[in-house]
């Protein structure tokens, strides 16, 4: 495994070895992974079974699982109208001599490739049939009841923190409460869905969020395609008009704008303009 250098937040499983851990993995499942088809991202690991189904398998800290645990791909099985790979099994395991687990999820196979990376460069020209799909699957996700609390970017999304993030946009003395919370998936960006069929993965961190979480970070990962954000905006509007959705906006708009922004992010003057727009709606409502 990993020495415990390897082991601190700079941790990187598109870089470091995955040959024990997909062992692991595949000892627990009890099947094959298709190497070929391994696809690895920075806390994750993904590859096709030899019974034509899927599997992530993903690492985290101890002090970023939580009380609520980290099985959020298994119980997003139990979401009702919302488009997403069947869940099949599961398995966890800790890393000797590090606070460290791995958990392995198998799911069906996606019905498409996901649309491209988490932030679009161009257009995908998505069919209408995509885009109603995504608004069925949303409001469907909005509706469930859960007791989970969303973890994006596997931090616990809190009152407290979206004040602390949407702060620097606002005045001193307007009030910020959040008002709504809803079932969120937390990760909406564009390499979490396929298309041109529709569907929804990569589910660790659903949970209970501000109603427009979602549909303000997918408009915030296609910034860079101006038609495409609009687009974003008009299918989710009644999210992002709501007070908690400018909240969410704000949110948004201040993780582009934080300040290790890469100077040539194409987002940077959008997410600006938008920010001043919704600050100025958010404070004269």
């Amino acid at each position: 495994m990993p020495s415990p250098a390897s082991a601190t937040a700079a941790f990187d499983l598109r870089i470091e070895p995955t040959d024990i851990v997909l062992g692991e993995a595949e000892q627990m499942l009890r099947t094959h992974l298709d190497r070929a088809t391994l696809v690895r991202k920075r806390r994750s690991l993904g590859a096709r079974t030899d019974r034509d189904t899927w599997v992530r398998v993903e690492r985290r800290r101890f002090e970023k699982i939580g009380n609520q645990g980290w099985n959020g791909t298994e119980c997003a099985a139990l979401l009702e109208g919302v488009a997403q790979p069947q869940w099949r099994r599961g398995a966890a395991w800790r890393q000797r001599d590090e606070p460290v687990m791995w958990r392995a999820d198998e799911t069906d196979l996606l019905p498409d490739a996901p649309v491209g990376s988490s932030v679009l460069l161009a257009d995908p020209r998505l069919p209408e049939t995509w885009w109603e799909a995504l608004n069925r699957s949303l409001d469907a996700l909005a509706a469930q009841s859960t007791s989970r609390v969303a973890t994006p970017d596997t931090v616990v999304i809190t009152q407290a923190g979206v004040a602390d993030a949407v702060r620097r946009f606002l005045r001193d003395g307007v009030a910020i409460e959040v008002r709504q919370w809803q079932s969120a998936h937390a990760d909406l960006n564009w390499a979490n869905m396929t298309g041109p069929e529709f569907c929804l993965f990569d589910w660790e961190d659903w949970g209970l969020a501000p109603r427009g979480l979602d549909a303000a970070s997918l408009w915030g990962n296609s910034l860079a395609v101006p038609d495409l954000a609009e687009r974003v905006r008009h299918e989710r509007r009644q999210d992002l008009e709501s007070r908690d959705g400018k909240l969410m906006t704000l949110f948004v708009c201040g993780k582009i704008l934080a300040p290790d922004a890469h100077p040539e992010d194409p987002r940077l003057e959008p997410a600006r303009l938008m920010a001043e727009q919704v600050a100025a709606d958010f404070q004269s409502a």
